[in-house]
Order: C-alpha cells, then structure tokens, then sequence
C-alpha cells in the first residue's frame, strides 16, 4: 500500500492508494503526482453528498494537457464508498487521465455492475487515511456557475501538492 500527502489550501490528506487492486490507476495518478502535474490544480467540481473532484484544471478553469487514458479497472471489487478516491472520465469508459474524485458518501450506482459501458462504473484506486474533514469541509464550500461549468467553489480549493509518504 502506497501513501501520499495531498496538501490543499483547505488542509491535508493522507491517501493510501491500493495498487493491488488498481495497478494501472495507481501508476497513473503516482506519474502525474511525482511530475508535480497535481501542484496548483484545484478541485473544480464540488456537489455536498455526492463527491469533490479535482486534478485536471487550474485556478482559472484551463484544461492542464493529460497524458494517455488508462483502461477502466472499475471490475476490481473496490466499492465507491465514502472516502474512497476514484477516476474521473467520459462516458467513454476508458477515458480517465488525470482526474479523480473523492466519494463524499458512499455512491453505490458509480459501482461495476456489468461490463457494458452503462454499468461498468468508475475505477476506486484509493481510500482516505485521514483528513476526511477537509474532503467534508470542501463539500460545504460555496459553489457557482463558471464559464459552462457548473458547481465550482466560487473561491478556489487549491492542490498545492501531491507526495508520496517514505
């Protein structure tokens, strides 16, 4: 089990990603933390009792440049649940690079059900360690409208930094 620090202007999360169950999401999310990709994204969309996603876009709403998809692992038997960490995509099951978000209660309908594109879910690659009350704490945070997207903090939720922990 791999742990990272993810510093947040809000406060700090201990994260322990699962790279048994999810190798290929692990590697993924570990190449874009150890390049810094995660330092100065924030988390863009925010929705109290569903989930806070982040990991993809600036302070001012840019699209950073992804690497590759990586291949869905939603099949791994890990649940949606609260406090788990889980790839963000398209409805393109496969389409997931750089960002996340974390389950702000357990959200069983993003589960593996099937493997056709409508039930194939969203890959949980991590858990919450500890700083829950920052992922909650986010959750309240106000949200507002940004050029077409909606449920964005109307003050930014900065990721100053993602470490993986010695």
């Amino acid at each position: 089990m791999t742990q990272v620090q993810m510093k947040t202007t809000m406060g700090d999360l201990v994260i322990d990603l699962d790279s048994e169950a999810a190798p290929m999401s692990v590697k993924n999310f570990l190449e874009y933390a150890n390049d810094g990709f995660y330092d100065g994204t924030i988390f863009h969309r925010v929705i109290n009792g569903f989930m806070v996603q982040g990991g993809g876009m600036d302070k001012k709403m840019n699209s950073k440049p992804n690497n590759d998809p990586i291949i869905n692992e939603a099949s791994n038997g890990l649940k949606n649940d609260r406090g788990t960490l889980a790839m963000a995509r398209t409805s393109d099951p496969d389409s997931a690079t750089s960002q996340f978000f974390i389950n702000h209660k357990d959200n069983d309908f993003l589960n593996y059900s099937g493997p056709t594109p409508d039930k194939i879910g969203y890959a949980v690659f991590g858990k919450v360690a500890e700083g829950m009350e920052v992922v909650d704490a986010i959750a309240e945070v106000k949200t507002t409208r940004a050029g077409h997207y909606d449920d964005v903090p109307a003050e930014p939720i900065e990721i100053l930094s993602v470490t993986v922990m010695e």
